[in-house]
């Protein structure tokens, strides 16, 4: 995905939270987060407009921005990195 003005990406950490323009830098900080602590990181897709929904999920993604467009997340992924070690 391009990025969007109105789509924004958050990473929450314990209390700590950062943002994000570009899909790409708050996964590679979220997994960074995830394998550093062994803890849950939650990176949240936030939507402000129908043609942010659509660049983020095409046509679905407006239909399901215009049913509730007050919602505060429009998509939710837990990450969680287990760190396996070496593999011979």
């Amino acid at each position: 995905m391009s990025r969007h003005l109105d789509v924004t990406f958050e990473v929450t950490r314990g209390n700590d939270t950062d943002f994000f323009p570009a899909l790409e830098d708050a996964l590679r900080h979220a997994f960074a987060c995830a394998a550093g602590s062994g803890e849950k990181v939650i990176l949240d897709v936030l939507v402000s407009s129908p043609a942010g929904a659509k660049a983020w999920a095409g046509d679905d993604g407006v239909e399901q921005y215009l049913d509730d467009p007050e919602a505060s997340v429009f998509e939710r992924f837990e990450v969680k990195v287990n760190s396996m070690g070496r593999v011979p």
